[in-house]
């Protein structure tokens, strides 16, 4: 079942998501406005299947550009639901935009459960009342911050589950899309999934979340993740962008798949490079996309040598323009492709094979007076795949 959560800007919404899923998934502040996006996380409770969608904060009264397409969101998130949860700020009272709020929600078709988050004190339950005057039925007072009464909404909730829910496959490639700020991993984001689901904005920094999109390419179900743009750490430390870093980073390290984007205006720059290695290190199969490459002429093979010489692995290079639409339709399946690849296996006898033309041709050195000789081959593990070679003295094995 799906289930919008929904409010006003900083009434703690995705403080009460870690709360319900168990994790810390949702961006959290105190600075109003941290969660731009909409992002599905998965949990379960009693057995029944969750997935809470987690919104920016609706102030219906702001007009700039970023307030109207998270207000956009927001009414996506809520036709796409099955249940809405309507989060207000009970120690602050019933504003204005928490009313707003709900005239929004008493003309959805979804049914709509009021949360009166903040009773961080059993003492403190009454203030639920007042949310009655919203005519949305009986409030559920809670307290993200500390745990309490998220239970009796945990069950509120799975009594609206529809009895045809069904437990959530999890079993699918994850695909991670990581990259330097604003070099158009959102647009590539949008191009691919075909919809606005992430805020595309000029100003860097703009997606904060890690964003999971369900997509399916050829009939075959995938995962994609949609990152905070990494940047050096001492940039960013004591600030939002340092946690949406590490959100990035722990993607990564749940991905099977990274597609790094660049921006082919910059060229290949260090700052890739070491977003590379980091992907590398976590296990993921990398995949480079040269994104703008309508705009600017940039030197393709000089591009790919610079990146084979620092990224040992060789990642496949690809040239996209996500604006204009072209060479999109290459990308998730080489993405899929280097996901089978990543957990397949290799037989022995075969691996055995290759090693031996291998040394064939190019036989190992002698290092103090000493030849390495390499014997046998085997597979250790996979996804990502671990061989192991069996020498006659380890000690003359480097890293080159």
């Amino acid at each position: 079942m799906k289930v919008a959560v929904v409010g006003y800007p900083n009434a703690g919404k995705s403080t009460l998501i870690n709360r319900l899923s168990g994790r810390r998934e949702a961006v959290t502040h105190e600075e109003p406005g941290v969660t731009r996006d909409r992002k599905e996380i998965e949990t379960e409770w009693n057995g029944v299947p969750l997935v809470l969608i987690d919104t920016g904060g609706v102030d219906l009264a702001a007009s700039d550009s970023l307030s109207r397409a998270v207000q956009r969101q927001a009414r996506e998130a809520i036709a796409d639901a099955d249940a809405v949860l309507h989060v207000i700020d009970a120690k602050a009272g019933l504003g204005p935009g928490d009313a707003e709020v709900a005239a929004l929600l008493r003309a959805a078709e979804q049914p709509v459960v009021v949360v009166a988050n903040k009773v961080d004190d059993p003492a403190d339950v009454h203030l639920a009342a007042e949310l009655n005057a919203l005519g949305l039925g009986e409030p559920v007072a809670v307290s993200a911050a500390h745990g309490l009464g998220t239970g009796d909404l945990l069950d509120r909730l799975s009594g609206l589950a529809p009895p045809s829910s069904e437990a959530i496959e999890r079993e699918q490639p994850r695909i991670a899309i990581l990259g330097r700020p604003n070099v158009g991993k959102s647009s590539l984001l949008n191009a691919l999934v075909g919809s606005d689901r992430t805020i595309v904005s000029d100003v860097p920094g703009t997606t904060r979340d890690a964003i999971d999109t369900a997509i399916e390419v050829d009939g075959r179900r995938a995962l994609l993740v949609d990152t905070a743009g990494i940047r050096r750490r001492t940039k960013v430390a004591g600030t939002i962008d340092y946690y949406a870093q590490l959100r990035s980073e722990r993607a990564a390290s749940r991905a099977d798949v990274a597609i790094l984007v660049c921006d082919a205006r910059e060229g290949v720059t260090a700052e890739d490079l070491r977003i590379g290695e980091l992907a590398m290190k976590a296990g993921c199969a990398t995949l480079v996309v040269l994104n703008k490459w309508d705009v600017v002429a940039v030197d393709l093979d000089d591009a790919k040598a610079r990146i084979a010489r620092r990224l040992r692995q060789r990642p496949a290079v690809i040239t996209i323009s996500a604006l204009r639409g072209r060479n999109l339709a290459k990308v998730l399946p080489k993405a899929l492709e280097l996901a089978d690849r990543r957990a397949a296996r290799a037989r022995t006898p075969e691996l055995n094979r290759i090693l031996a033309d291998a040394v064939e041709r190019n036989p190992p050195p002698a290092r103090r007076g000493k030849r390495l000789r390499l014997y046998y081959a085997a597979q250790v593990g996979e996804a990502p795949p671990r061989i192991a070679i069996q020498v006659n003295d380890r000690t003359l094995v480097s890293r080159d």
